[in-house]
């Protein structure tokens, strides 16, 4: 048997491919296919289905680009009501590949279609759970697509599934989930990208709550908004994306004509720092570049695209299709953008080192007031410089308004990159006097400055 995980750091997916007998199923497949085409070619593997775990919110999946491309069957559980043609199953069916069965568990709690992929002809079995458990944590219970059961309603169904199905299974059992850290679908995910049942019973909160309204109140307390994309990429999933080849292309435009577009600057902190076109806003294709353009931009206005290359140009257009984000209708290419900037015609973004933050606030205390910790809640409650504020990157834009008396406005995430983002979403929403701390709160502890548990003086949940 071949078992095989893919992993996505822009979208922290993960997808799988299993074979046995020349028969392969792709788990969970991102949108871009090639890599499970060419994976079966070079293995001899005839591609037999797709199984998707539940209609997922977070991204567009390549179901109906590789079914059409190789004659594979789509498998959606029979809760599912998807548009796009499959095979609907249910709790206890199997699936027959090669000479081993993937048994299918039906597992409602993030969704009510959720179903994880049992594998037990092997030793250790294999359990890939989607979004129902992850290691350590579980799914959140309020993006369900096809219910009109409340979050608690889900969070319930949550914690039967857990408990009536996966925990009944070994503690050798290999968990493989959909997502890793840093996915929107969970709160607090490991870094580790898979584990033992075992493990996860000893470590994993959910599977470690004394009572099921423990396990709901904890699942439903403080669940961040849900992205306004996640609609989007649900309506994708539900029908079947169109082909990546049948998208649009963008075009080439002036830097100096961009009106009616919003303008996204994909270049590292330090690049847009230097020098970027007015009203851009900056969020780098390092890190969840995706999941944050989702969240950040409008995506019902035609966008811009600014890159440090045609390689990364490429790369952005990529992410951004992965995640259903399809309105990018222009581009400025690079050695545009580098005249455009070297005539003196682009705004600059200051910044700071952690050194000069502290020397600041060691000259005047007062300024601390006028740090924006732009990290979430729980980040910020675990560790912040004294006496500076917080709200949070998502929730920036709702609270502007908190913001207009405040002057400078020195900006710290965890490590530089949500705070470039937060400083160009500022800048173009007409504020000026700004500063991005580089490296952000990690380097600041990391130089043993001091900091603090207190409470903010302003907190905004996200």
């Amino acid at each position: 048997m071949i078992f095989k995980q893919l992993y996505l750091g822009c979208l922290a997916h993960a997808s799988y491919i299993i074979a046995d007998g020349g028969e392969a199923a792709v788990v969970d497949p991102q949108r871009d296919v090639d890599e499970y085409i060419d994976f079966a070619r070079d293995n001899g593997l005839t591609i037999k289905y797709i199984i998707e775990t539940h209609i997922h919110a977070d991204f567009v999946s390549g179901h109906n680009e590789l079914a059409k491309k190789t004659g594979a069957r789509i498998v959606f559980s029979e809760k599912a009501r998807a548009h796009v043609d499959h095979i609907a199953v249910a709790d206890g069916d199997t699936l027959r590949l090669g000479s081993i069965d993937l048994k299918i568990l039906a597992t409602p709690g993030h969704t009510p279609e959720s179903i994880c992929v049992l594998i037990d002809a092997c030793k250790p079995p294999k359990l890939m759970t989607g979004d129902t458990l992850f290691i350590g944590d579980v799914g959140r219970p309020d993006l369900a697509a096809n219910s009109d059961a409340d979050s608690s309603d889900m969070a319930a169904q949550l914690y039967d599934s857990l408990h009536s199905k996966i925990m009944t299974l070994p503690d050798e059992t290999e968990i493989y989930p959909a997502h890793g850290a840093g996915s929107l679908c969970g709160k607090n995910i490991s870094q580790d990208r898979m584990s033992t049942l075992g493990i996860q019973k000893q470590f994993n909160w959910a599977l470690k709550a004394r009572s099921k309204q423990e396990f709901v109140e904890t699942l439903t307390r403080d669940l961040p908004e849900v992205p306004a994309y996640f609609k989007r990429a649900v309506a994708h999933n539900k029908k079947g994306a169109v082909a990546l080849d049948e998208l649009h292309s963008p075009q080439a435009v002036s830097p100096d004509g961009l009106n009616g577009y919003q303008i996204l600057d994909t270049r590292d902190s330090a690049c847009f720092g230097e020098g970027h076109i007015a009203g851009a806003i900056n969020i780098g294709l390092d890190g969840q570049f995706a999941s944050w353009c989702g969240i950040l931009l409008d995506l019902d206005q035609p966008i811009c695209l600014v890159a440090a290359d045609e390689e990364s140009q490429g790369e952005a257009l990529i992410r951004l299709s992965r995640a259903g984000i399809e309105n990018v209708t222009a581009l400025i290419a690079p050695e545009d953008l580098k005249q455009y900037l070297e005539a003196g015609k682009g705004v600059s973004l200051p910044q700071m080192t952690v050194a000069q933050l502290a020397d600041r606030i060691a000259g005047d205390s007062a300024f601390a007031s006028n740090i924006l910790d732009v990290r979430r809640p729980g980040e910020y409650s675990q560790g912040h410089i004294a006496g500076t504020r917080n709200i949070s990157l998502a929730e920036l834009k709702a609270n502007l308004q908190q913001l207009r008396e405040h002057r400078p406005i020195a900006i710290i995430c965890q490590g530089g990159y949500r705070s470039s983002m937060a400083a160009s979403i500022l800048m173009a929403n007409g504020f000026t006097d700004l500063i991005n701390v580089r490296g952000g709160f990690g380097a600041w502890k990391k130089e043993g400055f001091p900091i603090t548990l207190e409470s903010p003086g302003v907190v905004c949940s996200n």
